[in-house]
């Protein structure tokens, strides 16, 4: 009776000393101090191995953590001692189970949890809301088989994390220039640079110039040629509400003081998360302004001829839902766009989404799916021109604080296209001096442009050039010819980018012209469809300068007979004139001569100056 006694007294003592631990645990826990817990969580099970809530308790702050398979396991463990009990953190687990990538484990975890008998409404809603998730994960794997893809995202040290969370990653094409947000204290926020190194980057420091006074900021994005930059902020005196999106200069002296964009682009509400096209042609940003479909909804404005920017569209209803759609890219190749969206079927809260442009219309949305999307809220997204290098924002265990950048590669599924760029000066070809001009780059395909700039005043431009297709090049200015070049990059894969200073001839009698993309059918004077890019070129020049007369002229290689030759090489001639009456232009003002292979510009001998001698250009006659 006696030993029994003491034993009863000293199970007792060893029990309060399991709760002394697990109600220090909860003070941790409630002032924020997660992984303090852990130690206390631990003595509390070692001096009673069946104190079923430390190991939920655990279980949860392991999730806290996301170290989801120490969590699942101490949820089994609880399981184990107490399954009636435990049944009601199966929501949770299920949770913590998705996060490893078991769906189907998660699934029928939530399918137990909902059949527990008088569930409140928020535990059955939420626990619906949970598997439509895991079905949602389920039957996307389904549809998209595994291509061995390894998610294996990288911290980007400490040259550029800090104790701070850091978001908002943005480079140049080059990747020569990056850009980020780092939180502060209170609501300050700053802009962030590195440069590019042969040895990675140099350590993050604040931007030069005034841009980081002002503390309240937001989202940040760098032009593809390093030029401008545009972000958010709440800018005292300078805004029309609440956040409000701003540009500023690149300067010798570093980045100008921030403009407004003005009323097309904000509103008395929320304006953040804006991302320049290539061409800086297009803005994409989200704003929780009336008349949209949800809370925040992406708009597009574009930039008008006298450079200032039109009034902002709604994206619509394919692309905005009851939710909030935030964070848009848009990628170097001017095709590809990814957001986030909250409001579209998911992994849960917050995932992330890929538009592709096919002509001048939008896919719908794609789920970039797991392991890129989990049950946590995913934020913004920074794609390389190299189509293949992501960057983001997440708070992972080998975080330095907070959120931390990382990158990885993208699955090939959800890659954009690989983006070059070529860069030069448009001159005048007599006088040497810059002329601002239209440079546009067509899409071959489906004679769709896809880029178009103009130069500076020095008559400096760059363009992105995404490769995996063929392109037509063109520059235009009035009062000159215009200047046309091919990019073949359907098939082969360049790794370097093009330099082109392009010399614009002005308009005078016998300035000529070679079309580098009029092509005709094997042995036949048949345009093909790529051939209108330019010929609208050439009904352009003749539209604004409606006195000018030309003369077309065909030539061919030397395959076949001289007097089949002469009569293909006349008839190619023929058809091009053809098309600019069927225009509208004057035939008085068109003459069109065939020379077959009688004037030559290469060797005949190789297939190369062949393709050279096959060609058809203008000729300027009168004025």
């Amino acid at each position: 009776m006696c030993l029994h006694l003491f034993a009863q007294k000293k199970n007792d003592k060893q029990l309060q000393k399991a709760q002394d631990a697990y109600d220090a645990a909860m003070l941790q826990l409630r002032d924020g101090l997660v992984r303090d817990a852990v130690p206390l969580l631990g003595k509390a099970i070692e001096y009673n191995p069946a104190f079923t809530d430390a190991y939920l308790s655990l279980a949860g702050v392991y999730g806290e953590m996301k170290d989801y398979a120490k969590a699942v396991g101490y949820f089994r463990k609880a399981q184990a001692i107490d399954s009636a009990y435990a049944k009601y953190y199966l929501l949770p687990c299920s949770i913590n189970l998705a996060a490893l990538g078991k769906f189907n484990e998660a699934l029928a975890a939530v399918d137990s949890f909902l059949m527990i008998k008088n569930l409140g409404e928020k535990s059955i809603k939420a626990g619906n809301y949970r598997k439509e998730c895991y079905q949602f994960a389920i039957d996307y794997a389904a549809k998209h088989p595994n291509t061995n893809y390894v998610f294996a995202p990288q911290n980007l040290g400490d040259s550029i994390n800090s104790k701070q969370s850091e978001y908002y990653p943005s480079f140049t094409i080059d990747d020569s220039t990056f850009v980020f947000t780092r939180r502060g204290e209170g609501i300050r926020e700053d802009f962030i640079e590195s440069t590019k190194t042969k040895d990675g980057y140099t350590a993050s420091q604040a931007i030069n110039g005034d841009i980081n006074i002002e503390p309240s900021k937001g989202a940040i994005n760098i032009s593809q040629d390093g030029e401008w930059l545009l972000f958010a902020g709440n800018f005292s005196g300078k805004g029309f509400g609440n956040f409000d999106i701003y540009q500023s200069y690149n300067t010798p002296k570093g980045w100008s003081e921030p403009f407004n964009l003005g009323t097309n682009i904000n509103t008395e509400f929320w304006e953040s998360g804006p991302s320049l096209s290539p061409d800086k042609n297009a803005l994409y940003f989200s704003s929780d302004r009336p008349g949209g479909y949800g809370g925040k909804d992406l708009y597009v404005s574009y930039r008008q001829s006298n450079g200032k920017w039109g009034a902002a569209q709604n994206m619509g209803p394919s692309v905005n839902t009851a939710g909030d759609e935030l964070a848009p890219f848009i990628h170097a190749d001017n095709q590809t766009l990814y957001y986030t969206s909250n409001g579209l079927p998911g992994y849960g809260g917050t995932d992330i989404y890929m538009l592709r442009k096919n002509g001048i219309q939008w896919s719908a949305p794609e789920n970039l799916g797991f392991p890129i999307n989990t049950v946590d809220n995913e934020g913004s997204l920074f794609v390389a021109s190299d189509g293949v290098t992501a960057y983001y924002a997440s708070d992972r265990a080998d975080s330095r604080g907070g959120l931390d950048l990382y990158k990885f590669e993208l699955d090939k599924a959800i890659q954009p296209a690989k983006t070059l760029y070529v860069k030069g000066y448009v001159t005048d070809a007599a006088t040497g001096k810059g002329l601002p001009s239209a440079v546009e780059l067509t899409d071959d395909s489906n004679e769709q442009v896809i880029n178009k700039v103009q130069t500076d005043g020095t008559g400096f431009y760059f363009i992105t050039l995404p490769v995996g297709k063929d392109y037509t090049f063109t520059v235009n200015r009035k009062g000159y010819l215009f200047y046309s070049d091919v990019f073949p990059l359907s098939k082969k894969q360049p790794d370097s980018t093009y330099q082109k200073d392009i010399q614009l001839q002005p308009l005078q009698l016998n300035a000529a012209v070679t079309f580098k993309n009029i092509q005709f059918q094997t042995n036949s004077y048949q345009l093909e469809p790529v051939s209108m890019i330019e010929l609208n070129k050439l009904l352009q020049l003749m539209t604004e300068n409606p006195t000018i007369k030309v003369q077309v002229n065909g030539h061919t290689d030397n395959v076949g007979t001289p007097a089949a030759n002469l009569n293909l090489s006349t008839n190619r001639a023929k058809a091009v004139v053809d098309y600019l009456i069927s225009k509208g232009i004057d035939a008085k003002r068109l003459q069109y001569k065939g020379f077959g292979e009688t004037k030559p510009i290469a060797d005949n001998n190789s297939e190369e100056g062949k393709a050279k001698n096959r060609r058809t250009e203008f000729v300027i006659t009168g004025l």
